[in-house]
């Protein structure tokens, strides 16, 4: 009886020890990707939750970024809505509206996870917590050091090495999950796959 009791003690210690450890390989493998990975593509689906979960909204379209600090989401569904960083400014395109609006990128961004992923400081702006795995992903949530900013906490999960999802809690607990497919990393981009012109006739507002 107690070699059994022993026995299960140690499974369990080994079990625990195996967690942490992957949990430090999560926040690892953030930190690999932000260092390593310069550019990427992928598909992605958002899905926006109400605060009392009751409330979904559901969109796609496709990501890139390349660092520092450019990044482009395309939303193609339910409607057309562009964001692109090309560095030194945030652009926002509504197509139905035919607006678009700028700013600055750091007044727009600063720790944002949006800013995170494009080359952001991860340990001036933010605190890795390790989390349990889920979803057949490893997660790492990253708190903001800024506690009065527009979101309370982002979560990354990785496939392997890949960036598979990102979600987002905001100010007022509406939570955000991007879910990303076809990720490809080390992606050639032209000179000027970030940069955006508002279209003639476009109604544009400069803050």
């Amino acid at each position: 009886m107690k070699n059994s009791a022993l026995a299960r003690s140690i499974a369990a210690f080994a079990l625990g020890f195996a967690a942490l450890a992957a949990h430090a390989d999560a926040v690892d493998t953030l930190r690999a990707f932000i260092r390593d990975v310069n550019t990427g593509r992928a598909q992605f689906t958002q899905t926006v939750t109400s605060p009392d979960g009751a409330k979904k909204k559901t969109s796609n379209g496709s990501f890139e970024f390349a660092r520092p600090n450019r990044f482009r989401f395309a939303y193609a569904k339910p409607f057309e809505q562009l964001i692109v960083a090309d560095g030194q400014k945030v652009w926002i395109f509504d197509a139905d509206l035919n607006q678009a609006s700028s700013r600055k990128f750091s007044s727009a961004l600063g720790a944002t996870p949006a800013a995170l992923l494009a080359g952001g400081s991860l340990d001036k702006d933010f605190d890795l917590v390790a989390v349990p795995a889920k979803d057949g992903l490893d997660w790492v949530q990253a708190n903001p050091k800024l506690k009065d900013g527009s979101f309370k906490s982002v979560r990354i999960g990785f496939r392997g090495k890949d960036l598979a999802a990102v979600e987002i809690v905001d100010a007022f607990d509406q939570r955000s999950l991007l879910q990303f497919s076809q990720f490809t990393a080390g992606v050639s981009f032209a000179p000027d796959a970030f940069r955006f012109t508002p279209p003639a006739g476009a109604d544009v507002i400069e803050q």
